[in-house]
């Protein structure tokens, strides 16, 4: 995969500016003041990689003299400052160089206190400068709507919160959009969008730490971002900034997070913060993927509270060709669907040395099979063609063809324990019994499990998960949320939301855990090294 890196931030290569907009840009930010400055008169520090990036925006020029740059995505992690140089940008157009008669600069975040943060950004800055303060409005009474105004060009700065109305009837001709990873719903930006549309010259700066997910909003505009940095779509009027940690970069290098925080090479954030930070992330998944995506700024999974790192999970991607696994035992887990849910049936092998080998294979409903596609934010279409799921026709699962699949994996494998859920399969249960296979037991209760979770976190973390990289399953585990309870250290899997499915994270956790134990669980008269001791 193509590097995303905007390595024209540090090459030192000449960035266009025919008209000069980009050069007064720079000039007008360093002539404002800061709280936070260290420079004399407390002047807007304004650091190399953030003026390269000004001029990027603002200095090349299309013929007809607008600007080039119409959409900015400015992903960065915390503690580097993004807030600030938008709020600076955000009054360059309303009383700066770029600012219009009656325009309209808009700050959209998550909810009205995320947009109070930029919008209390720029009025500090204007409080550091009486000439400014002289010349603007700034209304940000508790509880009422947050504007600053410069009444000489009826020019206007608006707070809002995309959990408030869609507030249809916007002109804005610069809007900041904060921290979209957090946004519910599309209604404000939709109306934003739309309202961009009606005049000419618009800038949108969406700027934003790295989320959570592969669908919605943010992950929509994340992911086209990241196909313009790689050069896959060619759009000059979209400007992707994204500084993140790339797969190949080890997340405990110092270097990789100078790599993902510009602002370290000069003082900001704290390097003995992220030391510290890093630190507890060793050996804890819910830590470690916090500090991925929050100061590593990598775009992470579905959930907050993961079962187990998922780096360590893709490191373990090995091929093991089914005639490796045929001599191995094998144990099965399954998990069952009631109504229209999936179902996914798992073997796990254990080898000699400890290692386990995963399989995994869900079962789909087909009716609507594009729709429910979209609710579940799986790509069940895809999958369905490359042979990585099996689609039963109609709007429930066949739990014929579940049984027929077990029966093809204990005809091939040596298959010591099929693990159910009574609950949920008694009938499967007693069909494949009558047969003669060896079909166990597995309620689906916390105690057990807890267990089970445990013995899946254990061996991913302990690197002895071996897979092919199946991304049915992966995403499945994607969308794993845990709890632990501080007593017991059980850990429960559930899903993050009622779309999410881990039916095949179940079921892996289940035939995992039988692997792991089951072997363990023998008579000593069935040991070979005792067997001297039984009497015939």
């Amino acid at each position: 995969m193509a590097s995303t890196f905007p390595t024209w931030i540090y090459d030192g290569s000449p960035i266009p500016d025919p008209l000069g907009h980009g050069e007064r840009t720079v000039t007008f930010l360093r002539r404002l003041r800061h709280p936070n400055s260290t420079e004399p008169g407390r002047k807007f520090q304004l650091f190399d990689p953030q003026e390269r990036l000004v001029r990027r925006i603002y200095g090349p020029r299309n013929p007809d003299g607008s600007r080039t740059v119409k959409t900015v995505f400015l992903m960065l992690p915390r503690g580097n400052r993004k807030t600030t140089v938008a709020a600076a940008l955000s009054l360059n157009h309303l009383f700066g160089p770029e600012a219009r008669p009656a325009g309209q600069v808009i700050f959209a975040a998550c909810d009205r206190e995320q947009a109070s943060i930029g919008f209390r950004e720029a009025a500090n800055i204007i409080r550091e400068d009486q000439r400014l303060l002289d010349v603007v409005k700034i209304r940000d009474a508790f509880n009422s709507k947050k504007q600053i105004t410069y009444p000489k060009i009826g020019s206007t700065l608006t707070a809002l919160a995309s959990d408030g109305g869609a507030a249809h009837g916007l002109t804005p001709s610069f809007t900041l959009i904060d921290e979209i990873h957090a946004w519910k719903g599309r209604d404000l930006w939709e109306a934003i969008k739309s309202g961009q549309a009606k005049t000419d010259d618009t800038l949108m700066m969406i700027c934003t730490t790295a989320g959570r997910g592969a669908e919605g909003l943010a992950a929509d505009q994340f992911d086209y971002a990241r196909r313009v940095a790689t050069g896959e779509i060619i759009n000059p009027e979209f400007l992707p900034v994204l500084f993140m940690a790339e797969p190949d970069d080890d997340w405990q290098d110092e270097s990789t997070w100078h790599k993902a925080n510009p602002g370290l090479a000069y003082g900001f954030p704290s390097m003995s913060g992220l030391r510290a930070l890093a630190k507890e992330a060793e050996g804890n998944p819910a830590e470690l993927a916090s500090f991925k995506q929050f100061n590593l700024n990598i775009w992470q999974a579905n959930s907050r509270d993961p079962l187990f790192d998922l780096g360590t999970y893709d490191a373990r991607e090995l091929d093991d060709e089914d005639t490796d696994l045929e001599a191995l035992p094998a144990y099965v887990g399954v998990d069952m669907s009631v109504s229209g849910d999936l179902s996914a049936v798992a073997i796990a092998f254990r080898h000699d040395d400890g290692q386990i080998t995963l399989r995994s294979r869900v079962f789909v409903p087909g009716e609507d099979l594009r729709g429910r596609g979209d609710r579940d934010g799986a790509p069940y279409e895809r999958w369905r063609d490359d042979g990585l799921i099996t689609v039963c026709p109609g709007p429930i699962i066949d739990h014929g063809m579940v049984e027929d699949h077990i029966r093809d994996l204990c005809g091939t494998f040596d298959v010591q324990e099929i693990a159910f859920d009574p609950h949920l399969a008694r009938v499967t249960m007693q069909h494949l019994h009558d047969e003669g296979l060896p079909v166990f037991a597995f309620p689906q209760r916390p105690l057990i499990m807890g267990v089970a979770a445990g013995d899946m976190e254990r061996i991913v973390t302990g690197k002895l998960i071996r897979h092919d990289g199946d991304p049915v399953q992966r995403h499945h585990f994607e969308n794993v949320v845990t709890s632990r309870n501080p007593t017991s250290g059980l850990v429960r899997m559930h899903k993050a939301h009622t779309a999410s499915r881990i039916d095949a994270a179940v079921a892996s956790a289940m035939a995992v855990s039988r692997a792991t134990t089951a072997h363990d669980n023998r008579s000593r008269y069935d040991d070979p090294d005792v067997i001297g001791l039984t009497i015939l």
